[in-house]
């Protein structure tokens, strides 16, 4: 996966049973980038979401993952959060929210 530019983000899923998320997640972005997850989660067989390529993050895309996490739940797929950055985690943690990204 390329790295991202400033203001944009990447939804991957060419690694088996992964959805890769890269770049930034915030009020610009989140809305594309759930819709991108969506499309991911639904058209494969996917249990682990690596954030490990996110730069930036602020609570709107902190809010997208959790929606993305929320809605493959209420599917019945259970995902497995891996490489959480530590600002993403640190704001996790703020809000209460840390133990759904785990």
């Amino acid at each position: 996966m390329a790295p991202s530019k400033s203001g944009q983000f990447q939804v991957a899923s060419n690694i088996p049973d992964t959805v890769s998320v890269s770049g930034t997640l915030n009020f610009a972005t989140a809305a594309s980038a759930l819709k991108a997850m969506r499309a991911a989660f639904d058209k494969h067989d996917r249990h682990t979401l690596d954030l490990s390529g996110v730069v930036i993050c602020d609570s709107a895309g902190l809010a997208c993952i959790l929606a993305a996490l929320a809605e493959a739940d209420q599917c019945g797929q259970r995902v497995a959060v891996h490489h959480v950055p530590e600002g993403m985690q640190a704001l996790a943690q703020v809000c209460g929210v840390e133990p759904m990204l785990h």
